[in-house]
């Protein structure tokens, strides 16, 4: 059930977020601005959760995922849920600490045999580039085999059983051929590498 996969992961991200927050919290650069850091009903470890189980859904979009799923069977994971709206704000606050959860999962075995491609992650529709908001200054206009998205392209490498041995987040502008994505993916790869 979801519901058990669900409480698994939370339990997951909160020993992952014990031991990243303090050398996470060293090196956030500070603008010099005084700002208030008050925390949010919900901890970035549940908010990581529930972006990670939507995947993990079936669900198509988000909204749908939040309205007709979390709210209805997992008040109880779930007790200080917040509203859809402060979900999508909180978006970009957790991008890098589950970037580090998932690089923390990834497999590291290789096996000899590896496959390398990209995909992209658009955020929105090409009409609505200068309407959008929440990645505004991180995601960039791209041409992939499909056409010209605007978003984030992930790059990623699977050994020959389908685990994931790295991975990369780049905006949607960076070339699949780049020297310095290639290299920060192959750092613990050995024989052959197979790519389109």
């Amino acid at each position: 059930m979801l519901e058990d996969k669900i409480n698994e992961l939370l339990v997951d991200l909160s020993n992952f977020w014990l031991e990243f927050e303090p050398e996470y919290k060293k090196c956030l650069i500070s603008s010099g601005e005084v700002k208030r850091n008050r925390s949010t009903r919900m901890s970035l470890p549940e908010l990581m959760a529930i972006s990670v189980s939507f995947h993990m859904s079936g669900f198509r979009n988000f909204k749908t995922y939040y309205f007709e799923y979390l709210k209805v069977y997992c008040s109880d994971i779930f007790p200080n849920l917040i509203s859809y709206n402060r979900i999508i704000e909180l978006n970009p606050r957790m991008i890098l600490p589950l970037s580090a959860y998932l690089l923390s999962k990834c497999s590291n075995k290789c096996t000899g045999i590896n496959f390398v491609d990209s995909t992209t992650l658009t955020v929105c529709r090409n009409q609505r580039i200068h309407q959008h908001k929440t990645f505004k200054n991180s995601a960039k206009r791209g041409k992939s085999s499909m056409g010209w998205f605007f978003g984030f392209k992930l790059h990623l490498i699977i050994n020959e059983i389908g685990e994931i041995i790295s991975f990369s987040l780049t905006p949607g502008n960076v070339d699949d051929r780049n020297q310095n994505v290639m290299k920060n993916l192959t750092k613990n790869i050995y024989q052959k590498i197979f790519g389109d």
